[in-house]
């Protein structure tokens, strides 16, 4: 059982307006965010549509979170004994916030360690509000600063995911929990449908993220598309996220990600919300099996004395990689474009495949899931 108090100490809501369309919440899950809280709250008091509310869900915290919070003068909710992770602590929070609140009520859902654009939630009201089938608008994250070279690399993977959604006029496979903004009533939908069967049930108790997974918001993806509703990640809600500072809490958030995304897969089975997720599903192991074989048959001719050919069509191949690599880095300017020109991100596509491949075997083996 999951408990949690309201801080005595906890600040009064700010005076704010209200929103076209409803009351606008933020929530920030938190857990021990000292290093990055008070600049995510920053970035939110100085929206150019400030939110209403704006209630940091402290979960679990050792450090100065929370004090750091009330400094900024927002509300703390404090959660005791969650062991649902980020999860169980939103659940905590909807379920408070849930029951009173209009049902064109607004809710922005925040990861701790990322800063909004300062028109970000101006955009993604805009966006709601102009189609009641949208579920959720999520945002476009570019990578923060520091990180040496393994930072460097995810910036440019992120630059390159910017490029992808903007080319598809905001069309996405998952709102990203790093920031995405629903309805009301479009969570009362969720937490309906879990209860009656239609989703699965998730914590059993109606909460709105499924607290058995390793991927919490591309399980909210699939339960929103599969009411029939649509997701979307507008170009014009951007948002700075923090990357991962080493190789290895870059294998572990990726391995989490990957293998989260092959499980709701399964979970959801064949459907037609699932069948484009598959395909990927599928493109990436036939990738592994590709990488494999590549580095496979180098090693094989070096090791064997048949040595290196270059036969031209695949120096006709090698060149379309070469070229894929600068155009899709081209929100990041030319000096990474020509910089993109020698391969040398090949190292992060090689560890990523890594990644995918243990991924597919933890869940085919069922291994113990680790967040």
């Amino acid at each position: 059982m999951h408990r949690a108090v309201i801080s005595e100490t906890t600040a009064a809501p700010r005076g704010s307006h209200r929103a076209p369309g409803g009351v606008v919440t933020v929530l920030v899950p938190a857990h021990n965010e000292s290093a990055g809280i008070t600049e995510t709250l920053i970035s939110l008091n100085n929206q150019t549509k400030r939110p209403d509310r704006v209630i940091v869900v402290a979960d679990n915290c050792t450090d100065d979170t929370e004090e750091l919070a009330l400094a900024q003068g927002v509300e703390v909710l404090r959660t005791v004994g969650n062991r649902d992770k980020k999860a169980g602590a939103l659940n905590f929070a909807l379920g408070q916030l849930l029951p009173g609140a209009d049902p064109e009520d607004l809710v922005l859902v925040q990861d701790a360690d990322s800063q909004l654009a300062p028109d970000f939630i101006e955009n993604a009201t805009n966006n709601l509000l102009k189609d009641e089938l949208l579920g959720a608008v999520g945002g476009v994250f570019s990578g923060g600063p520091g990180g040496g070279f393994v930072g460097h690399l995810q910036r440019n993977e992120y630059a390159r995911y910017a490029r992808d959604v903007k080319r598809l006029h905001g069309r996405c496979l998952v709102v990203t929990g790093t920031a995405a903004l629903f309805r009301i009533k479009t969570l009362r939908d969720v937490v309906a449908a879990r209860l009656n069967g239609t989703l699965p049930p998730g914590n059993g108790e109606g909460g709105v993220y499924d607290t058995s997974v390793l991927t919490e918001d591309n399980e909210l993806s699939f339960a929103l598309l599969t009411l029939g509703y649509r997701i979307a990640s507008p170009s014009n809600c951007t948002l700075v996220t923090e990357v991962m500072p080493t190789w290895r809490e870059l294998w572990a958030q990726r391995l989490r990600w990957k293998r989260g995304a092959v499980e709701n897969c399964v979970q959801y089975g064949w459907t037609k919300v699932t069948r484009a997720y598959w395909g990927r599903q599928f493109l990436s192991m036939l990738g592994v099996l590709v990488t494999l074989a590549y580095l496979g048959s180098i090693v094989f001719a070096l090791t064997s004395g048949m040595g290196l050919n270059l036969h031209p069509f695949w120096l006709a191949v090698t060149c379309i990689f070469v070229l894929e690599r600068i155009v899709t880095l081209r929100f990041r300017g030319w000096r990474y474009m020509l910089l993109a020109a020698t391969m040398y991100e090949t190292v992060i596509d090689v560890f990523l495949q890594a990644v995918h491949a243990k991924a597919y075997l933890d869940a085919a083996l069922n291994r113990k899931k680790v967040w």
